[in-house]
């Protein structure tokens, strides 16, 4: 599901912008929940982010164990998952927008701003001298000072063009670019070279507030400024990089994929040998931390946490990210079409009892979402759920008033001789607690007279021959990382054909798609937080979706792994990452 950004299954290890790797749940805590949600006295739903258990880490908390390099060993591997095979490096292709995949562009390709645990970006100096608005009338410029050392591994130096094609691609409307969002691109009206060969001015049409989040990562020109290279050039390993790392091994038979240091890197030397990335199904990824096969775990369900809580030589490490769950609700074909059914969808499902599932016995809350831009514990967040929570028999009236009949005995309803079926899609490698919280929505809109079946597919056919096909009715989702708010822009907006952008359900306004271009091109921070504010209360109007909560951030980590855990808002710095002397 789920990244960068980037739905999908939450729980499958595929993700928008992001992949699950969460754990086992027990069953029996399913067991005992389940009477509770389908025999739940009516609630309002408002979503008042109450936690299901401990409390919610605070704004910007971080445990990543930080250490200066002096105390860091020289050398050394570190090996994490992936819950599925890489086979498109360029993330901002559709295919290749997920939140593991940028972590591994972000170590291969250049990437010019980095966020702190309050997600506020930051040059990274290694490739920027500098980066500011040098005018704004009569149109925004940004200039950027590249770094005079910065190259391609084909020895190109970083430039003016490198951003020229990733203007191209993304914001010109170009449809044979199968790209995941042109948000900020798509105003930029020229790009053009500075005073010399390390500078780069890029003028708006229309002012972005979020322009730091643009050309990260950036891509080369030579390998980025055609529609084939942007489409298959990045398929299965990368052409050309510019990072502390390069791929070192690809190996499709054992599924692993080897980065090693750059030798040509002209920054500061990272402190690991390599970082290996082995493909595994969450429930192997458990037994393999505790067989210390890899190095960090996700441990965000209550039996894995009870597992790996006092595991020899683990360290739990917990912290605040921007991390949402959601149902992906398809309302471009099929009884979903109506948003009168998504309203009922909506009404149907108990969010609160899937957020206590999520957060039974785990050391951190987990909240419900009221807000798809902001996180219950960061500014900005206003609660727009009322009138979407859950309400059985108000979900009974609507599907009776669009002519939803129960008319059998096995109580599903049906229109004109058609039954009302859903089809859940999950990938085969969707975890226990993925499948638990799939069976409690399965039955929850069961007792609505919704005929819901639950359709395993291959994990590496979930994204592109699924999800992106609009190959469901529903799916669960994760998104991660998208503390730029404009970053969400790609999910709501209207899709043409085969160019979805991440609006993987279809659903979009054009009065949506105009707040939220607003909003992205106003500068003023409290009138932008009120247009997203309208805007998500749109969102909840047009039952885009069902959002549940907010993803508690539980990782089992390697003790004596420094710089590396749950940042925050922030970003890892892979250079940084290394074992304690």
């Amino acid at each position: 599901m789920a990244s960068r950004r980037r739905g999908g299954s939450a729980m499958t290890g595929w993700a928008v912008r992001s992949r699950w790797s969460g754990a086992v749940l027990a069953s029996t805590l399913l067991v005992g929940l389940l009477g509770g949600c389908t025999a739940a006295s009516k609630r309002d739903g408002s979503g008042d982010g109450r936690p299901s258990g401990a409390a919610v880490p605070a704004y910007g908390r971080t445990d990543v164990n930080p250490q200066p390099r002096s105390r860091l060993r020289e050398g050394g591997t570190l090996t994490l998952p992936l819950y599925r095979w890489p086979a498109q490096f360029n993330v901002h292709h559709v295919d290749g927008a997920s939140d593991e995949m940028s972590a591994i562009s972000g170590m291969l390709e250049p990437r010019l701003f980095a966020r702190d645990a309050k997600g506020v970006p930051h040059p990274v100096p290694d490739y920027l001298r500098s980066a500011a608005v040098t005018a704004t009338t009569p149109r925004t410029v940004v200039t950027y000072r590249l770094h005079p050392e910065a190259r391609w591994s084909d020895g190109t130096p970083l430039g003016w063009r490198d951003f020229a094609a990733q203007w191209q691609a993304l914001g010109r409307g170009d449809d044979r670019y199968r790209i995941a969002d042109p948000s900020g691109y798509e105003d930029i009206a020229s790009v053009r070279p500075g005073a010399d060969d390390h500078e780069v001015r890029v003028t708006f049409e229309e002012p972005f507030a979020d322009w730091q989040r643009l050309f990260t990562p950036l891509y080369p020109a030579a390998a980025f400024g055609t529609p084939g290279r942007f489409n298959q050039g990045w398929q299965d390993g990368t052409p050309v990089t510019a990072g502390p790392f390069r791929i070192g091994e690809r190996d499709v038979t054992a599924r692993t994929l080897t980065l090693v240091p750059d030798p040509a890197w002209w920054g500061t030397r990272p402190r690991l040998d390599r970082v290996v990335f082995r493909t595994l199904d969450p429930t192997a990824a458990v037994h393999a931390f505790l067989n210390k096969e890899i190095d960090a775990v996700n441990a965000a369900a209550a039996d894995v946490y009870e597992r790996l809580r006092d595991a020899r030589d683990t360290d739990i490490r917990t912290g605040s990210a921007w991390d949402q769950i959601q149902v992906v609700l398809n309302g471009a074909a099929g009884p979903l079409r109506d948003p009168e059914v998504r309203r009922a969808v909506l009404r149907a499902i108990d969010r609160q009892a899937l957020a206590d599932v999520a957060g039974e016995g785990l050391p951190v809350g987990v909240p419900l979402l009221g807000n798809h831009f902001f996180m219950t514990n960061q500014p900005g967040y206003t609660d727009h759920s009322a009138g979407s929570g859950y309400d059985p028999e108000e979900a009974a009236r609507i599907l009776d008033r669009r002519g939803w009949r129960r008319d059998g005995a096995d109580g599903v309803r049906s229109k004109d001789g058609r039954p009302l079926r859903l089809r859940f899609v999950v990938s085969q490698s969707t975890n226990r607690l993925g499948l638990d919280l799939s069976q409690l929505i399965q039955q929850m809109l069961r007792q609505a007279g919704f005929d819901v079946r639950i359709e395993k597919v291959p994990a590496d056919d979930y994204g592109p021959q699924y999800l992106n096909r609009g190959n469901f009715d529903l799916v669960i989702s994760r998104y991660i990382g998208l503390s730029y708010p404009s970053d969400l822009h790609a999910f709501y907006r209207p899709t043409d054909g085969e160019q979805i952008y991440a609006n993987y359900g279809r659903i979009s306004s054009p009065r949506l798609d105009a707040l939220l271009r607003e909003a992205g091109r106003t500068l003023d921070e409290g009138r932008r937080t009120r247009l997203y504010s309208q805007a998500d209360a749109l969102i909840w109007e047009l039952a885009h979706d069902v959002l549940l909560y907010q993803r508690p951030q539980v990782l089992a980590v390697r003790e004596g792994l420094a710089n590396y855990g749950v940042p925050g808002l922030g970003d890892i710095d892979f250079g940084a990452v290394g074992w304690e002397r």
